[in-house]
């Protein structure tokens, strides 16, 4: 079945500003750029998985569809699992009724070295997964990840997605897509129901807010993400540095954690980061 989280996309109106942006957020270059079709991508490479921020570039229908979906800014749009044996996945989730496309192939071109990349992929419809764009991915070879200097960010901590319906949350991502669901909980001093599913080395947050309206029939979306550095201190003293808006260091949520927030520099994604104590 799925085994990680392979990738998940930011798609932005100005890829150029992304990309710096995202260099200095997480303390490392791109490991793959590419361009065609009228969008072009830069994919960064942590320990347990990628971010691939996306932009129009040029002219034709797909750079004009990137340039309406961020009209009002970036967005992050689709999950991207991986899988060791994508012939089964696609099997069983059409088993599981989520009526996955058929597996294609694509490759990618390097836009600096000329190297190529590889995959074989399918997708599950938006509608089977609450409006979140998911595709499940078996790659030909990882991405290296690069090695980088103390307080830089080094995996995913973990991604949040909002959802207004917390059951069919736990039947998606559950029992349909088969994550591993690892806590259930209310903290009513946040008015949260926090949903664990856990993959690869981080966890996907769904979290319902209580006390207000919902519509159960909406869509989920994904909200935020918090990032993992090996030395926290020297990872807010970076970014401060730097010009950025950075809080103070403050005890996180997770017992034997500390984190602060990154205020900008973001392309407006909400974001933390994160250390935890020794075990």
């Amino acid at each position: 079945m799925i085994t990680a989280l392979d990738h998940f996309v930011l798609v932005c109106p100005d890829l150029d500003a992304a990309i710096a942006d995202h260099t200095l957020l997480l303390g490392r270059d791109p490991a793959w750029r590419a361009d065609g079709d009228g969008g072009g991508t830069a994919v960064f490479a942590l320990g347990n998985t990628a971010l691939e921020l996306m932009g129009p570039s040029g002219a034709g229908e797909t750079a004009d569809k990137l340039r309406a979906m961020t009209r009002d800014g970036a967005k992050l749009t689709s999950l991207v699992y991986r899988s060791d044996d994508i012939g089964d996945d696609h099997h069983v989730m059409t088993r599981r009724g989520l009526s996955p496309s058929d597996v294609s192939e694509s490759t990618s071109t390097h836009l600096e070295t000329g190297a190529n990349r590889s995959w074989h992929r399918f997708r599950i419809p938006d509608d089977k997964m609450a409006g979140v764009k998911t595709f499940v991915l078996q790659p030909d070879a990882p991405l290296a990840v690069e090695t980088v200097a103390p307080g830089a960010a080094t995996t995913l901590d973990h991604l949040v997605i909002n959802t207004p319906n917390p059951e069919r949350a736990v039947a998606t991502y559950g029992a349909r897509l088969g994550l591993r669901f690892a806590l259930d909980r209310t903290a009513e001093q946040w008015k949260t129901r926090f949903l664990f599913f856990r993959l690869g080395g981080l966890t996907l947050e769904v979290i319902h807010r209580l006390g207000a309206d919902h519509d159960a029939s909406a869509n989920d979306f994904i909200w935020g993400l918090t990032w993992e550095t090996d030395d926290l201190a020297a990872a807010q003293a970076r970014l401060a540095d730097a010009g950025l808006d950075v809080s103070e260091i403050r005890t996180g949520r997770k017992p034997g954690s500390q984190v602060f927030t990154v205020r900008n520099g973001t392309q407006d994604v909400p974001t933390l980061f994160i250390a935890h104590a020794p075990r």
